[in-house]
């Protein structure tokens, strides 16, 4: 994942809606939602972090898609050697891992 990005399947405010009935906390929902790079990649959601280009990804297209393609060669290279049954196994408890509930307190 690029450093500077975010994954969410619904937007802090409509979060916000839904679990408080207050768009305005919005806020206390993307804190909860943990969508950025570093909460997950604490969490196991994804393998890493890219590196941006000064200013950002789409501040220099060409560096971001560089910097993109040499760390995916890099886990290419990481991923052919495994053991299939390996890559399987590991791939299998990453997704198992991944649903993780905790309370966040208004």
């Amino acid at each position: 994942m690029m450093e500077n990005a975010i994954y969410s399947v619904i937007s802090p405010e409509g979060c916000a809606s839904i679990m408080w009935r207050d768009a305005s906390k919005k806020n206390l929902a993307a804190q909860a939602l943990r969508i950025t790079a570093p909460d997950l990649a604490e969490l196991g959601c994804i393998d890493g972090t890219i590196p941006e280009p000064e200013g950002g990804a789409h501040a220099d297209h060409e560096a971001a898609s560089a910097l993109l393609d040499s760390a995916w060669q890099q886990h290419l290279i990481e991923i052919k050697r495994l053991p299939i049954e390996d890559l399987i196994a590991s791939r299998y408890k990453k997704f198992r891992d991944m649903a993780q509930f905790f309370s966040v307190e208004a």
